[in-house]
This record gives C-alpha cells, structure tokens and sequence, in this order.
C-alpha cells in the first residue's frame, strides 16, 4: 500500500497548475510526469509523492476544475430564487463555464482520449455533467415542490436544460467555427431556452 505525503494548498495548487497546462498541451496520453514536475517547478520524485500516477493527478485536476465551476455556477443559486430569473442566472454562469477556455480544454482532452481511456471520461464524467445535473435536478424538484413547475423525471428536464442552453453556439465554439459569443447573443439564447422550458414544464 502506497501511503502519498500530506500536500499543503499551496503546493497542491502549484503541481495542477503545472499539470493543466502539460495535459492542455500535450493530452492525456502525450503528458508525462517528468514534464508536469518541470512545469510544476517540483522534483520528479515530489510529485510523486503526492500522486502515484498520472492517472491520480488527472483526476485531482478534473475534479479541482469541475468542482471551481459548479461553485461558480451553482453557488449563487438559491431555493429562494424566483422561477425564470434563476433559470436565467443558471443558463448565463453555465454557458460561460462551457466557453471558458478550462472548460474547451477540458473536453477537448477528454474527448480525444475517451476511447483508448475510457476511465478519463469517466472521471470527467462524474466530476462536471453528473454533478452539475444533480445540483440542477435538486433545483428543479424544490421550484417543482413550490408549484412552479411539473417535472416528473427532474434529472432529464436538467439534462434538457442543459442542450437548450448549447443551441447553435455549443458544439461551433468547440469546433472554432465561430468566435465566442457576445453577451448580447448569450442573453439571447438564454431567453430563448428559458422561455422553451418554461412552455413544456411550466405550470399555470
């Protein structure tokens, strides 16, 4: 049994810092120890006292990442929130999560090395969009609770959610086929999708 050193904030902040731009750059497979301890400004052998394998360090930046961005979009939420201006609210922190670049890369890597590491997926997987759609199917069920909304399968209307907030800027902002949307366009598709919501789960 491999017993890792206690890793101050700091340091640990300092070694994923370091591993995000090797993993960025480089992939998954492509990134090494050796070059995310250089990048890190740490010894080979202090990096591995804290993660024993590359594997261990990519799913502490994953999880460090995804759980910075589900503060930023979740954490100015309340159960206090009126309908449509916390769907609104929700829609905006989540789509500049999503074009953030972290957030490109992020899936950029991820999607690249699913197939032959289909444990980074899955790591990324239950780190972001599973977590994400927990914390919106909760949100979902205590507004449904109030007799604002009739979802009867909540973790599929966040889902939902979710696709209609990536209409027509989603998968082109991954791709680089346009520029990262205005704030004008933004507030425009979350009106759109809200409103879309609101038609189908609304209650009147």
């Amino acid at each position: 049994m491999v017993i890792l050193e206690a890793l101050s904030p700091e340091k640990r902040d300092q070694i994923l810092q370091g591993a995000a731009i090797i993993f960025a750059r480089d992939g998954y497979e492509g990134a090494s120890m050796s070059r995310i301890a250089a990048e890190a400004n740490v010894s080979k052998g202090t990096l591995y006292n804290h993660f024993e394998s590359k594997a261990q360090l990519f799913a502490a930046f994953i999880e460090q990442t995804c759980s910075t961005f589900l503060g930023q979009v979740f954490d100015g939420s309340s159960d206090d929130d009126e309908l449509e201006p916390g769907l609104q609210a929700i829609g905006r922190r989540m789509i500049a999560m999503m074009i953030s670049p972290v957030g490109q890369t992020i899936q950029r890597v991820v999607s690249s090395e699913a197939i032959k590491f289909p444990e980074v997926a899955r790591i990324f997987f239950e780190a972001g969009p599973a977590r994400a759609t927990a914390h919106m199917s909760q949100w979902l069920q205590h507004q449904a609770r109030l007799g604002r909304l009739a979802v009867p399968d909540p973790g599929f209307a966040a889902e939902q959610f979710f696709a209609l907030c990536q209409t027509r800027i989603g998968l082109q902002t991954r791709l680089h086929l346009r520029p990262d949307p205005t704030e004008a366009e933004i507030e425009q598709l979350v009106a759109a999708a809200v409103q879309m919501f609101l038609r189908f789960y609304g209650v009147t």
